[in-house]
């Protein structure tokens, strides 16, 4: 009888009825391969059986993770801020700004100048020691990059632009002016500031007493007889 199985499958044929199985086996029909699965023009080779073995597996263990995989993630109600930000709502000059992932760390003086642009608060030493970014919070004044801004919401904060404008200027910006309290004018938004709550402070009249109220606010240019002079003429004014 001629043999019907091709060479890469004569392994295949049935046994022989002498070999009995163990009562853990049974028999197991293969069929066979069709040519166009077979690698290497017609050969069964061991890189093809395994790389077969491998995509099954891979769909396999694929199906239950695809099958618990919603369809369509649900959306959330709403957006939420990152972590270590935050959504605060500052008064400012007597309006309102609503500022959405506030980083939790931003100094007042940072939130001022980066978020809201109002440029006219300087930021000098960063340290608290010059005064430049001297603001008031509910008519106190404030360093400004020594406070978060993230501690502030419901407070009323006042800056320099707040003060007063051009054609209106405070007193005290007119007394500036008048008396030359300033050279390079870094530090004079600072300086006028807290003149102005020196104005509401229990300060004494002398000219020392001025000084020692104004000595959180450095000029490196040295204007400080004429500011004395300024702030001297407003508080005879009041």
């Amino acid at each position: 009888m001629a043999e019907t199985l091709p060479p890469h499958l004569r392994h295949l044929r049935a046994q022989s009825p002498e070999r009995t199985l163990a009562a853990d086996q049974q028999p197991v029909d293969l069929e066979p391969l069709p040519p166009s699965s077979t690698a290497l023009g017609g050969r069964f080779s061991r890189r093809s059986f395994l790389s077969g073995l491998g995509a099954t597996s891979v769909l396999a263990s694929a199906a239950p993770l695809a099958a618990a995989e919603p369809a369509v993630a649900p959306a959330a109600d709403e957006a939420t801020d990152a972590a270590g930000t935050a959504t605060v709502t500052l008064r400012i000059n007597g309006k309102e700004y609503t500022l959405r992932g506030l980083d939790t760390r931003a100094t007042l003086l940072d939130t001022l100048r980066e978020r809201i642009h109002l440029t006219g608060t300087k930021k000098g030493c960063d340290h608290g020691q010059c005064g430049a970014c001297t603001v008031h919070v509910n008519g106190r004044r404030v360093n400004s990059c020594l406070s978060f801004a993230v501690m502030h919401e419901g407070d009323e904060i006042t800056t320099i632009e707040g003060i007063g404008q051009p054609d209106n200027l405070h007193a005290m910006q007119a007394a500036f002016v008048e008396h030359d309290g300033y050279q390079c004018g870094y530090c004079t938004s600072g300086q006028i500031m807290s003149a102005v709550a020196l104005l509401k402070e229990p300060i004494g009249q002398t000219d020392e007493d001025i000084k020692h109220a104004m000595a959180g606010n450095i000029c490196r240019c040295g204007a400080y007889t004429n500011i004395l002079a300024a702030v001297k003429r407003v508080r005879a004014q009041a």
